[in-house]
């Protein structure tokens, strides 16, 4: 589908702003200052790969980086992302990217993924396959750069979508916690802007940006909430919801470090992490957790520590597992098994409930059942 709306398609930039980029600093850019600054704690002369895509909210991040690179000595590098679903419209984007990051003398590359491949070969949906390789890209060249900091232009308008998805999907309170201004060295210092200043900040330097148009193709659950149901709880139920959904995210993150904090002790009382060989001759982790310890847990962290051994062994963990190691736990009969996904079993021995790969990782048989 090409760009759609001529104002809205890639024009060449406006470039009389670029020049001494250090004395007059926009409004958004001392607020983009403080936060990376005091809130996510940047040092002078930190190193930061931008994830650009050519649209509003990243070209405009580009742009409020480079103005504070002289300022705050950042080395900045930019990374366009071609997810191979859009090659009438890629090559622009690109082409946008490329021009500024010249005009801001940032070094910039463009890599390349197969989204589609990537969705048939693991059964994803294209949304969750396109972000899976656009993360992997980014870090793997993170990483090759050895730089310190992965910036992500997600904004406040990112944050209330994000947060409607997670409860649609029955997202846990640390879901609901939504994005961080810092996850690892993932930083989103635009979380607290929206998406409207963004957009007069590019019109009036005149900088130029690109529409993506997966962005209007409503089979994406994600923009049927932007499009219909957003406005749809705006005008019928209340004008404030974004401003409400923002708050509830504060409260809950709030309430998530505290919770992190007492499953880091939950979990160090509790889990004893070893070697194992399977029957395959596979060397795999082995997960021990000690069940008088464990029941004496409030639930609320038990469960977070079966949460988080299940992401620990598997990469993921499904609310049903979750509720299936409980009612194991619960009736602890020596010898009773539960077989989970990728060949991951949990048997309860004694006091403890052991949680090996016999067969080695992604053995699949059997998987979920109690024997």
């Amino acid at each position: 589908m090409p760009l759609v709306k001529s104002r809205m398609a890639c024009t060449p930039h406006t470039m009389t702003h670029f020049n001494d980029r250090s004395k007059h600093l926009h409004s958004l850019a001392h607020t983009l200052r403080q936060v990376l600054v005091e809130d996510i704690g940047l040092r002078h002369g930190s190193s930061l790969l931008l994830a650009v895509s050519g649209g509003p909210d990243s070209m405009a991040m580009l742009h409020l980086m480079a103005s504070l690179e002289p300022p705050l000595g950042l080395n900045l590098y930019a990374a366009y992302i071609d997810h191979g679903l859009r090659p009438g419209e890629s090559p622009q984007e690109w082409q946008l990217v490329q021009a500024a990051c010249s005009q801001l003398s940032i070094s910039s590359t463009r890599i390349q993924v197969d989204a589609r491949a990537e969705a048939a070969r693991h059964k994803l949906s294209l949304e969750h396959a396109a972000r899976e390789l656009r993360y992997q890209a980014l870090e793997r060249l993170q990483l090759e750069l050895s730089f310190q900091w992965l910036v992500l232009a997600h904004t406040a308008d990112d944050q209330v979508e994000e947060l409607l998805l997670r409860i649609l999907r029955g997202g846990s309170r640390q879901a609901l916690a939504g994005m961080r201004l810092c996850s690892g060295t993932r930083i989103r210092p635009l979380l607290l802007v929206h998406k409207n200043e963004l957009l007069a900040y590019m019109d009036a330097y005149g900088y130029s940006y690109c529409h993506d148009s997966s962005n209007d193709d409503l089979s994406f659950l994600r923009n049927r909430i932007r499009h219909h149901l957003l406005p749809l709880l705006e005008q019928e139920y209340d004008a404030g919801v974004r401003r409400a959904l923002l708050k509830c995210a504060d409260t809950f993150a709030a309430d998530e470090d505290l919770l992190g904090q007492l499953q880091e002790q939950a979990w160090n009382k509790t889990i004893n992490t070893t070697m194992s060989v399977g029957a395959d001759g596979s060397v795999q982790p082995k997960w021990v957790l000690n069940l008088p310890s464990f029941v004496q847990l409030h639930p609320a962290l038990q469960r977070r520590v079966l949460e988080r051994l299940l992401y620990t062994a598997q990469g993921k963990a499904v609310y049903e597992h979750i509720m299936a190691l409980h009612k194991l736990v619960a009736f602890a009969v020596h010898g009773k098994e539960l077989h989970l996904s990728q060949g991951l079993r949990a048997l309860v021995d004694k006091d403890t409930l052991v949680f090996t790969f016999p067969w080695g990782k992604g053995a699949t048989r059997r998987s979920c059942k109690a024997e």
